[in-house]
């Protein structure tokens, strides 16, 4: 087989298609078939650097990953990265190409992107044996179909298959498979050979009825039910959901090696990007991360993380508006320990310049760090390589902030004073040496009797994780005829469903 191809469509966003992709990919590697993933049109602050210095969204990264190949900006061509409700940087090929809104974005640049996003799909699908494709949002966002060029738009351009997932945890699944259906245009609906159930708790045979009510309404089979899988830790597309005050991330089950555990609160700042930088610090036994919004919340924390941000000036108003930044310094004056990273990193400086992301002009940073930051107008992309703490460190850089560093002690690429350390290296915790190092470091500081896991493994936990998705697509889908959909594509006869698109 050579150019395979299935697109994993939503009924709504966070439906679970990334995850599906990713096990999807994973299944077919263990299978002996060479995949990769694609996405043509990505929105997310959650992204990573390639080997070439190209910046893609990181699911596309984590589906690259669970297909065993390495990831290229081919697989996530056009990335959306929002810097406000109606606005966003706009990354073709791995690379900024400008700032839009999203009515100049949709009202013209979309189309002119359809071609490049075409291009990398042939281009991988002649190199692989299958591409499985993720859409965005919903393919019955009737509004947005005339520049669709990552759901029936590229689907009906390449002849793809179409699995439309539904998180049946929130409700409503069958309304939100018919619904789907019936809002496409006759053209789309041939593509859409059928269903995929997430997230289902109970017994099946309770929803067996209703799939096949299902399939006598829109001559659609279901082609799995996928149960609600707890842990999986695998890195979200969109934001985290943080409206609700103490957001845990999900951690390892295990107990902590030493006699406490270690409290780390994450504050969730505007325009979070890049948030799974804490995954690390979760996956190790005794550690618990919150993301946080309340100055109380940072009373008890042994580490407090200033993570990065799409808006640095923006994410400083707020830490000083939410009286966050008064307990930061209070922390640093009593060497309780903070790390901030990349837009955190910049925050705790002393001054920041910036003409490129808020134009704001000079604005005082929290003087945490001796570091003054400007910004400039090329983007930074970069997989450094360095030494902390006596430990090898790997790191991706994502920013348009450059940093002169004018004291403390050297820490990667940004300095340490006291228990306050700032640097813009993304995934550095994901260095397992340099993870216990620091935080053995940080267990002193806070005086607590916390000892790291000597074997925990952050690269053969996301193996793990990796592995369960391709066991939820094996043991609960239809496989063969999955395979028969990206072999073959979509069944010819499918019926129409009215009323189609408007």
């Amino acid at each position: 087989m050579r150019g395979g191809g299935l697109l994993v469509a939503g009924t709504t966003s966070d439906a679970g298609k990334s995850v599906v992709t990713a096990g999807i990919c994973r299944w077919l590697v263990r299978k002996g078939l060479k995949v990769a993933p694609f996405k043509g049109q990505n929105m997310s602050l959650n992204s990573f650097v390639t080997r070439e210095g190209a910046e893609i969204g990181r699911a596309q990264a984590m589906q690259a990953q669970a297909a065993r190949v390495e990831p290229t900006a081919l697989m996530n061509p056009v990335l959306l990265k929002p810097g406000s409700d109606r606005s966003s940087q706009v990354v073709l090929m791995g690379k900024p190409v400008g700032e839009l809104s999203a009515r100049g974005y949709h009202g013209g640049r979309q189309k002119e992107l359809f071609e490049p996003v075409m291009a990398c799909l042939e281009e991988l699908r002649g190199m692989y044996d299958a591409v499985i494709c993720e859409g965005a949002g919903s393919p019955a966002e009737i509004n947005l179909r005339r520049t669709d060029i990552v759901n029936m738009g590229i689907a009906r351009a390449a002849r793809l298959p179409v699995v439309v997932v539904g998180d049946i945890d929130r409700g409503g699944v069958f309304a939100q498979f018919f619904g789907t259906t019936a809002l496409l245009s006759p053209e789309d609906q041939e593509l859409v050979a059928g269903y995929l159930v997430n997230k289902f708790r109970g017994d099946v045979t309770l929803l067996e009825p209703g799939l096949d009510m299902l399939q006598g309404l829109t001559g659609r089979r279901t082609f799995g039910v996928l149960p609600y899988a707890h842990g999986l830790g695998i890195d979200e597309e969109d934001g985290l959901r943080v409206s609700l005050r103490g957001t845990v991330r999900e951690s390892v089950v295990a107990p902590p090696v030493g006699a406490d555990v270690l409290r780390v609160a994450v504050c969730a700042v505007p325009l979070m990007s890049n948030f799974t930088d804490v995954d690390a610090l979760a996956a190790e036994p005794g550690v618990v991360v919150r993301f946080v919004d309340r100055p109380e919340e940072l009373v008890d924390a042994d580490l407090v993380v200033v993570p990065g941000t799409r808006g640095t000036v923006k994410a400083l108003a707020w830490l000083r508006e939410r009286g966050l930044a008064d307990e930061l310094a209070r922390r640093a004056a009593e060497g309780r320990p903070v790390l901030g990273i990349c837009g955190g990193f910049q925050a705790l400086g002393v001054q920041i310049d910036d003409e490129v992301e808020s134009k704001a002009g000079t604005v005082d940073g929290l003087g945490l760090l001796p570091v003054r930051v400007r910004f400039a107008r090329e983007k930074t992309l970069a997989r450094p390589v360095g030494e902390a703490l006596g430990e090898r460190v790997e790191g991706y850089e994502i920013h348009h902030g450059v940093a002169s560093v004018l004291g403390g002690e050297p820490f990667l690429d940004g300095c340490r004073v006291g228990s306050v350390w700032g640097t813009h290296w993304h995934g550095s915790l994901e260095s397992d040496g340099f993870r216990r190092a620091f935080l053995r470091e940080v267990a002193a500081a806070a005086g607590r009797r916390f000892v790291p896991a000597p074997d925990t493994s952050f690269g053969t936990l996301r193996e793990e994780q990796l592995d369960r998705l391709g066991d939820l697509i094996e043991e609960h889908a239809d496989t063969d005829a999955l395979l028969r959909l990206i072999e073959e594509g979509a069944p010819a006869g499918l019926p129409f469903v009215p009323p189609g698109a408007p």
